[in-house]
């Protein structure tokens, strides 16, 4: 097994962009989540940032193990579908939570209906 000194000078720098975006992403979603102030606007930005930040970290990881592997590390790509899978229904299924009691207590808070509709 080589170690992480092993690495090319082009991945390692591939593989650092990659995780800076997806850090930068989860920053941003974190930030937006304490920034707005009712919970239908802070359930966007934590979602996103949650499932973009975590594709780019899973991809730096992907790239590193392959690389210092010399061979196809895939075990990420599970987390990802995971990640990818859950988090929006997740947010389906908190927003359809907070509208049913917000239309059961009459809140003020709730949305107004969209024309589309």
């Amino acid at each position: 097994m080589t170690n992480a000194a092993d690495l090319p000078l082009w991945a390692a720098i591939l593989i650092s962009l990659f995780l800076l975006l997806g850090s930068a992403l989860t920053l941003i979603g974190t930030i937006g989540m304490v920034r707005f102030k009712s919970f239908y606007e802070r359930i966007h930005a934590p979602t996103l940032g949650t499932t973009c930040g975590a594709g780019g970290i899973l991809i730096a990881s992907v790239l590193f193990f392959s690389i210092l592997e010399s061979r196809l590390i895939i075990h990420e790509i599970l987390i990802t579908a995971f990640v990818i899978v859950t988090t929006p229904v997740t947010l389906l299924l908190l927003s359809r939570a907070v509208i049913h009691r917000d239309r059961t207590d009459d809140s003020r808070q709730l949305p107004e209906p969209s024309d589309k509709e």
